[in-house]
């Protein structure tokens, strides 16, 4: 006999599967059982990211963590170690690989309390990329500092793997982004095509639209570029603060990420059109599957994680 479904089981009916709330002081927030996604993050009841419904699969990436490589990888072909190899195509109109494997699939819940949860995920073998990986997802909540993600990972295979992340919030204050101010701490950044492939050599950002270094009005500003060069302070965080003259909301990225995706939200779903901006902190940039740039290679058994936080005020 099939067990009966109560009504009380809602939560596990939704698409995004199980949610996990946690709170401390003004900071609340929900962590999705589908991709370990941050799905809702608010300050004093206020919105600091781009959040969607339980029942909603995350519009535009929002939220999502992206390995085990962030961004795109040209046409889903790369060589490692002497074999080349297809990825799945997941940007049809662009031809691309696209954010990893990771954003869509059911993560076992580890640990929860009342301020934090972790979640972890065994990557097997995929089309494109057969190697083994255990990763978690750490997010956890204090009064004072905000929001702490970290995300690690281990190489549970028998071979070496290529390896990146990247994480995918949108920042936003609830008003549209041509009224807000966004600082960017980075001396350089790369120009891509129409297809969203980088070029190899990162360009200097003095002179250009894309020089946010003192924050300035985003206006009608259009941005979906990688930044690196990335300036920190003594704690080794690169902080990207949006700011709306009575509010701001700012996130940081540890070392380990050194580049950043900024995403003015051009090309989103209407009712997110340019209300939130993607600070995306990476471990490598778009298509480092193709040209090695900061790509980690993982030996079996070797581990790697990196952190990321969003202060709201």
């Amino acid at each position: 006999m099939r067990p009966r479904l109560r009504l009380d089981d809602n939560r596990r009916m939704t698409l995004t599967g199980n949610q996990y709330e946690i709170g401390a002081g003004p900071y609340g927030a929900v962590v999705t059982e589908q991709g370990a996604t941050l799905r809702a993050l608010t300050h004093d009841g206020r919105p600091l990211i781009l959040s969607h419904g339980p029942d909603e699969l995350a519009p535009a990436a929002a939220g999502q963590l992206l390995a085990p490589w962030p961004n795109r990888v040209d046409r889903g072909r790369y060589e490692f170690g002497g074999e080349a190899y297809q990825l799945l195509i997941n940007e049809g109109g662009r031809d691309n690989a696209i954010h990893g494997l990771i954003r869509h699939e059911s993560w076992a819940i580890a640990e929860h309390e009342a301020h934090r949860v972790r979640l972890t995920y065994r990557l097997l073998g995929h089309s494109g990329y057969p190697f083994r990986l255990d990763l978690s997802a750490e997010y956890a909540l204090d009064p004072e500092q905000g929001l702490t993600v970290r995300l690690s990972v281990r190489n549970a295979g028998s071979r070496p793997a290529p390896y990146g992340h990247g994480a995918h919030p949108y920042l936003t204050l609830g008003r549209p982004l041509d009224e807000c101010d966004l600082t960017v701490p980075a001396d350089r950044y790369l120009e891509v095509d129409d297809r969203a492939i980088p070029e190899p050599t990162a360009r200097d950002v003095a002179g250009t639209p894309y020089d946010l270094r003192e924050g300035r009005r985003l206006g009608a500003t259009e941005i979906d570029n990688p930044y690196t060069g990335l300036r920190r302070d003594a704690d080794g965080r690169a902080w990207v603060r949006l700011d709306d003259g009575t509010r701001s909301v700012a996130l940081w990225a540890d070392e380990a990420h050194p580049w950043l995706e900024i995403y003015t939200g051009d090309e989103t779903p209407a009712g997110m059109r340019r209300m939130g901006v993607g600070a995306e902190p990476m471990t490598c940039p778009p298509n480092a599957f193709v040209t090695g740039t900061d790509l980690v290679t993982l030996e079996p058994g070797a581990e790697f994680g990196g952190s990321w936080g969003i202060v709201g005020g």
